[in-house]
Formats: structure tokens, sequence, C-alpha cells
């Protein structure tokens, strides 16, 4: 029987689009269809730097259901990507930027952590897009569900519902500055994309979402084709490991990349 894991690849894929990744658990439930749907965008393999995770901080290191993350800050990928020069074809996305609001860092924190995030993309790709926080979706929250989402989520966070709300817009304007200031796209979420969750892109909306956020990627009119998805590549993506990883105090390390797509995609994890 053939194995779903691809044999190790070359640490450089020349000539090949670099797309960088960053963001939480919507990266995570979807990055399947993100990766297609770059693929689709920019006309085939690609050359992907991600860090991700449930409950991922810009500037914290957390603990969810005892896996450790380091925040996107201390991810490994800033240090993988000194040394190699920003090729013309490189994009980055920035997603998942809400976390710290319930994490109850304060609003001015979490804007300058995004800031340095924005600087950091900026020296690595050339096309960077960032995403707001899904407003209108909080907008239409009612305090039993958000009492709901609080205490099974972030079960630490004490905000109440108004004050969450104030704080989100407050994040969601030094974002759009940010990102404006700093030559970025911004992307808003459609509300359409989720349901009773708030803050998680629903899976039957992930093609269109995720078409929408990566639009100013496109090349010519290749971006007019929704991602398909695979069941292949997401059980492959899946058993990928990241450069780092802590279960229950226990770190584990794996060389990067972590492997390789069939169709010659380069997957380099933190």
């Amino acid at each position: 029987m053939t194995s779903v894991a691809a044999k190790r690849p070359p640490e450089t894929t020349a000539n090949r689009p670099r797309v960088v990744v960053l963001g939480a658990s919507n990266v995570t439930r979807g990055i399947s269809t993100i990766v297609e749907t770059a693929q689709l965008a920019l006309g085939g393999p690609i050359e992907l730097y991600a860090a991700f995770g449930h409950g991922r901080s810009l500037g914290l290191y957390t603990r969810v259901l005892g896996r450790g993350l380091c925040s996107l800050l201390d991810a490994g990928l800033w240090r993988a990507l000194d040394d190699r020069p920003r090729p013309d074809a490189s994009f980055a996305l920035l997603t998942d930027i809400g976390n710290d609001l319930m994490y109850e860092v304060p609003p001015e924190k979490i804007c300058r952590w995004v800031e340095k995030i924005l600087e950091r993309c900026q020296s690595v790709a050339r096309r960077v897009v960032v995403t707001e926080l899904p407003l209108a979706s909080i907008e239409r929250l009612g305090p039993r569900r958000f009492a709901i989402l609080r205490s099974v989520i972030f079960p630490r966070c004490r905000l109440a519902l108004d004050e969450a709300r104030r704080r989100a817009i407050e994040i969601n304007d030094a974002v759009r500055r940010a990102a404006r200031e700093r030559g970025a796209t911004v992307v808003a979420h459609d509300a359409a994309w989720y349901g009773l969750d708030p803050i998680h892109i629903r899976r039957r909306e992930f093609a269109r979402a995720w078409n929408a956020v990566l639009s100013a990627w496109n090349v010519g009119d290749r971006g007019a084709a929704l991602a398909r998805g695979s069941l292949r590549r997401w059980i492959q993506l899946g058993l990928f490991s990241p450069e780092k990883r802590a279960f229950f105090g226990i770190e584990r390390s794996r060389r990067q990349p972590a492997g390789a797509l069939r169709d010659g995609s380069t997957v380099w994890l933190y």
C-alpha cells in the first residue's frame, strides 16, 4: 500500500512562489483549502511556510488542550527565512487576529504585535494580505452565545460582551490603519461565512471564504476557480509535524521542511 506521507523534499525549491501563512484555528481547520487556493491563484506548486494552531497568540506562549504553542512573533519561520532572499513571487497572509482579545491582552499591545508581524511579513513577501476581525459576526452575537463561547473556548476570559465588542472595533481599526500604512491588502470577513459559531468559518464556506481572502494574490484570472478539496492532501498536511511542538510540557523537534505534497509543493511548519 502506498503511504500518504511523501518522501523528504529538498530544503530549497527554486523558482516556486513563496507563501507565508500565519494564523490560528481557522488556518488549522482550513489549511488544505488555503494551500489549494494558493496553488490555483499562483498557477502551480508553492513553497509554504506556515505557523498556526488552535488558540495561537500573536505575542504570547499559549496552551490549548495540553499543547503548547509559541507566539507567531516567536515562530521559527522568521529565522528560517532570514537568510533567504525575498523572491518576486512571494506572498503572506496574517489572519485569526482575535484570540488575544479573548486572552484580555490590552488592545494597544495587540496593535503593536500586529505592526511588528506586518513589518516582518514585508521583509519576506512582496504581497501581504491581512484579514479584519469578524465584526459582523461578533455584532450578531447575543449574551448567551457569548457566554457559551467564552466558557468553552476561552475559559479564563472575564470580558463582558459589550467590552469585547468595543475592543474588537478598536483593534480592527488599528489593523486597518497598520495595513494601509504598510501597503498590505485588508480583507473583511463576510457574515455569511459564519453560523452559530461566530469566530470559525463554516466548512461548507471554506472554498468561497479563502478564495475571497487570497484574491489579491491572483495571477491573471486563475483566482476564478474554487478549491475542490482533497482528502489525500488534508490527511497529508495533518501528518506533517512542525519544527517544535509540546504536549503536557514534553517538547519534540522536527527538522524542516516537514514534507512535500503530491504536486511538489514544499511545506515548512512552525
